[in-house]
């Protein structure tokens, strides 16, 4: 089971691709897939019709008992069958129901082959959490299937409303689902059904599992999804919404029923809704004239009568619950197939505008025919054999004393007529001809596209003449229900009272139907606001108005507000606790030593004057004398790692921070006075109080020994290192450090998207003709100087850096030239030797990427942004995916050696000269933590200053007129004085030597 569900999972993940080769071939090739598991699910007949189960589990999460557990007992048998052998049905006419430019084809092959194996998945999983888990993916696989025309505004708004609904179900159901198992005290379905809980708290957790399967099925109230659905491809409608999705509520209840149908409430509760679900879905089938839309009314009231028969609890009610499900998938899975039929060739599906199909494609009407009997409960077919077997069930239940038998039994046959009267409205719209007409033009159309539904309709006719031997194959699952109930399926019983009950039904729908012209008004009576679908979108339209007027309230008045906001919550919640707190530690320590104090008063003044002084550069380097404060406590207090690390973070903050003021004015409220300044300081002051005193109590609230004293040895025998620090990262906490790389990313790709913001530009700028320059470089050349009182006088400039010589003379620096020439590469060689050294030493790779990130910035500082482009010619986005593959690789390498995910493992060898060696998985991590930092480091520099310096020098071009005695930017931070290629402008002064460059 577990090979046939990762098949599924890697031939869905294949069929976008193949379908670009094989069109809607493909349909055939893939249906392959579950007809293979169709025929595998035959194969353990023997052994489940024996009362036997077939088994399979592989471990998974043993520390909470979670295994990757399957089970195959009656009930799953018989609902695999229905999912893979539909599914297979409808794949194959899907081949012939879609063309080939068909968009999203790819796609919607994959998914409709992914939720087939999810629902096989699903009814054959017995760990109660991966069932969950695959009851969630159905919901998303619905959505994207429901959503397949994506340029219809009613098909993404039917998937996003079946997505909400069933994933809110779903939520309250993940809620039973941690209760029932931690009550019963394992995760097995089987041996929670085997050994119900009782109590409180189990009874809670399965009426909330209720509410899951009933938004699932489609009951009120959440029952109006289902129609709106109809939006989906017809496919769909036969296989989610007749045979499998809405399928899966039916299956939960049913799956619970034989050890929880005693539970208080579970009996009321399912009877009520699923009369009130069939009464309604019946109704509102009898007034519509879109086919499809009688079929989705009609499948609510069925989905209705369903959840009534399985949930009831008894032996023969199960025995004729399992018995409607197969009846009910088989005839309405064909009848949609067939309203897709018709609407392709008569291209409509309303049936005021159909006449003569029946006629002229007798075929078709035959298949018809048929699955409506069986849908209306006419002998000989299998629909008839079920209801017969579910009115016998309730009979029997109310003969003996159970007063919810009688309420069941009329509420279902009222219900059946109901059933009766639209099967009848349903063939009557599709194939009569009607007087005064014109018969309806059909397309041509192949002979195979009918074989899916005649499959099906063959199969109901089938199974109700041999409704006895299907009994023994059905009979074990309902053996495991509570009672003695003795009833068989069979086609004739002779006169009981349950064909009385069957015959007065056929006579009330064909009356109905006979006076449908009544009925009619009395429908159009209703107030049209008594909708459900209606209520939907009056509460999203009101959740949406709250929200908005929550979000007007809360987020007005810019940032400080926010700040504001979210500090006085701070405030009021941790001084709270700190109020109600009885943890103290028996004594407080002011200071360790005196150079603490002075310390920290260095970085309070700082913090203070950052916040009045008016100028933001000040006001930077001020907020950076606390973070250097810091580096000097981390030093002073034995943790080297922390204070480089610490070091190279404030330095790299202070540099973005310079290249955003580029863009800002250069004093802080220029325009706008601070408003409130006592209120925020009475607020800051606040939150230092209520920081500090957190730290007091925090000190005093450890109550088990702390395990820093075992580090040092775990370091070695666990992680081969003695730096502890490095090995708890890439390590013990291997997980946290893979979420912090990949939100790194995050947002060095935010960054560049609010720059690059007419498309990020896919070449790295660099200088012309590189090589011929590098080649030069040190060479002596001779710049006019404009600014010489002579003005036929040279001075004497020499070219440091490759592209030093693309800038204005006035914004250059040979110090700063010569100082990153010297010591860009050292610092680059620094950062590798930190990397590798990180494990055993001070350092690591975040400290060793900062470090070359630091070598880079100084290359952009000094040269602009082609010596950027120099220094690193390529894409940033290239050198994060490595970094976080190489990381994300080491996680998935451990599995396929029986390891934990980031589990890590070492080489060691004594090396000639080198002396001892060990290198581990957990180095390549390394690897791509400094990879990553490199490349994030990268990508901010060209999204904060080289995009700015050319977004600058747009902006000047067009000052200039073109580029007309143009002298660069004014904001002397890598500016450079080129001559432009096609597409840029010519920013050079009169007499400067100029250079050709390329973005």
């Amino acid at each position: 089971m577990a090979t046939f569900l990762l098949a599924f999972l890697l031939i869905s993940l294949l069929t976008p691709f193949l379908t670009r080769w094989m069109g809607t071939r493909i349909f055939y090739l893939i249906a392959l897939l579950p007809a293979a598991a169709f025929g595998y699910t035959l194969t353990q007949t023997a052994i489940v019709t024996s009362g036997g189960a077939v088994t399979e589990s592989i471990p998974w999460i043993p520390q909470l008992g979670i295994s990757l557990s399957f089970r195959v007992d009656t009930l799953a048998w018989i609902l695999a069958l229905v999912v893979t052998g539909v599914g297979a049905l409808v794949l194959i006419y899907c081949a012939r129901y879609f063309s080939p430019t068909e968009p999203g084809l790819g796609r919607f092959a994959a998914c409709l082959l992914a939720f087939a194996g999810t629902m096989y998945g699903l009814v054959t999983a017995d760990d109660i959490v991966v069932m969950f888990m695959l009851w969630e993916v159905t919901s998303i696989l619905s959505y994207l299937l429901i959503g397949h025309y994506t340029a219809k505004r009613e098909s993404r708004g039917a998937a996003l409303q079946a997505l909400l609904v069933t994933t809110f179900g779903g939520l309250v159901m993940l809620i039973g689902v941690v209760m029932i198992s931690f009550e019963s005290g394992t995760t097995s379905m089987a041996a929670i059904i085997a050994n119900p809980a009782q109590g409180t708290i189990a009874n809670w957790a399965i009426l909330l599992m209720l509410v899951g399967a009933l938004s699932k099925s489609a009951l009120i109230p959440f029952h109006f999804w289902l129609p709106a659905a109809m939006a989906a491809p017809t496919p769909v409608s036969a296989y989610l919404h007749a045979a499998a999705m809405v399928k899966a509520g039916i299956y939960l209840v049913a799956r619970f029923a034989p050890g929880f149908a005693d539970t208080p409430g579970w009996t009321p509760l399912l009877v009520t809704l699923g009369i009130w679900t069939m009464l309604v879905g019946a109704w509102r089938s009898l007034r519509q004239y879109d086919l499809k839309l009688v079929l989705a009314y009609g499948t609510v009231s069925q989905l209705g009568f369903l959840m009534i028969v399985v949930g009831f609890g008894t032996r023969d009610s199960a025995l004729a619950g399992v018995a409607l499900l197969v009846a009910h998938a088989l005839y309405k899975a064909a009848l949609f197939l067939v309203v897709g039929i018709i609407d392709h060739r008569a291209g409509t599906r309303d049936w005021r505008h159909l006449s003569g199909i029946g006629r002229r494609e007798p075929a078709l009407a035959i298949i018809t025919l048929i699955v409506v009997a069986s849908m209306a409960g006419i002998p000989p077919l299998f629909g008839f054999v079920s209801k017969e077997a579910v009115f016998t069930a309730f009979i029997d239940a109310g003969q003996s004393g159970d007063g919810w038998g009688w309420i069941a039994l009329i509420g279902t046959a009222i219900g059946s007529a109901l059933t009766v009267a639209y099967s009848a409205r349903f063939f009557w719209g599709a194939f009569a001809t009607r007087a005064g007409q014109k018969d309806t033009v059909l397309h041509a159309s192949r002979w195979d596209i009918q074989l899916a539904p005649g499959i099906l309709a063959a199969a109901t006719l089938l199974l109700g003449l041999l409704a006895g031997q299907v009994d023994r194959f059905l009979a074990p699952y309902a053996d495991t229900a509570p009672g003695d109930g003795h009833y068989h399926l069979a086609l004739w019983h002779g006169f009981e009272p349950a064909l009385g009950v069957t015959a007065l039904v056929l006579l009330a729908g064909a009356v109905l139907f006979w006076f449908r012209k009544r009925v009619s008004v009395l429908q159009d009576a209703v107030p049209p606001y008594i909708d459900a679908g209606h209520g939907y979108g009056v509460l999203m339209r009101s959740i949406d108005r709250a929200s908005a007027r929550v979000t007007h309230f809360v987020q007005r008045g810019g940032l400080p507000q926010y700040l504001s906001t979210i500090l006085v919550v701070f405030v009021l919640g941790l001084g709270f606790a700190s109020l109600v707190n009885r943890t103290w530690p028996d004594t407080i320590v002011l200071w360790d030593y005196p150079g603490q104090v002075i310390i920290a008063a260095i970085m309070a003044i700082a913090a203070v004057m950052a916040a009045r002084v008016g100028q933001r550069m000040t006001a930077v380097l001020l907020a950076g004398v606390t973070g250097y404060g810091l580096v000097a406590l981390f030093a002073l207090h034995g943790a080297p790692d922390l204070a480089l690390t610490q070091a190279l973070v404030e330095t790299m903050t202070l540099v973005v921070f310079v290249l955003v003021l580029r863009r800002l004015p250069p004093r802080i409220a220029e325009h706008n006075r601070p408003m409130h300044r006592k209120r925020r300081a009475l607020i800051g002051t606040l939150v230092g109080v209520v920081m500090g005193t957190v730290g007091v109590i925090a000190l005093g609230a450890r109550q088990a020994p702390s395990i820093s004293a075992e580090l040092p040895r775990l370091a070695v025998e666990q992680g081969h290192g003695n730096n502890i620090v490095n090995v708890m990262l890439v390590d013990i906490r291997a997980w946290d450090t893979m979420g912090e790389i990949s939100v790194l990313i995050v947002v060095a790709t935010g960054v560049a998207s609010l720059l690059f913001v007419s498309g990020r530009t896919a070449d790295v700028p660099r200088v012309q003709g590189s090589r011929k320059l590098r080649s030069r470089a040190n060479r002596r050349r001779v710049v006019p100087d404009p600014t010489a009182s002579n003005a036929g006088a040279d001075v004497t400039r020499q070219s440091w850096l490759v592209a030093g010589s693309t800038l204005a003379p006035g914004n250059r620096s040979i110090l700063i030239e010569v100082l990153v020439r010297l010591l860009f590469h050292p610092a680059i060689i620094v950062s590798i030797y930190l990397l590798f050294a990180g494990h055993n030493a001070p350092g690591g790779g975040f400290a060793g990427g900062l470090l070359a990130g630091l070598a880079l910035v100084a290359r952009y500082l000094a040269g602009g942004r082609y010596e950027l482009g120099e220094a690193a010619p390529i894409d940033p986005g290239k050198i994060l995916g490595l970094g976080i593959f190489l990381a994300v690789g080491m996680a998935i390498v451990s599995l396929f050696f029986g390891g934990l995910p980031l589990e890590s493992a070492y080489f060691t060898a004594d090396v000639p000269v080198l002396g001892h060696l060990s290198f581990g998985t957990s180095t390549i991590f390394d690897i791509g933590v400094y990879l990553v930092v490199i490349g994030l480091v990268l990508d901010i520099l060209r999204s904060l200053g080289s995009e700015i310096d050319r977004q600058s020098e747009v902006a000047q071009a067009n000052d200039d007129d073109g580029g007309n005695d143009g002298a660069g930017s004014a904001d002397g931070v890598g500016v450079e004085n080129v001559t432009a290629t096609p597409g840029e402008h010519t920013a050079s002064g009169a007499g400067r030597e100029t250079w050709e460059v390329t973005r």
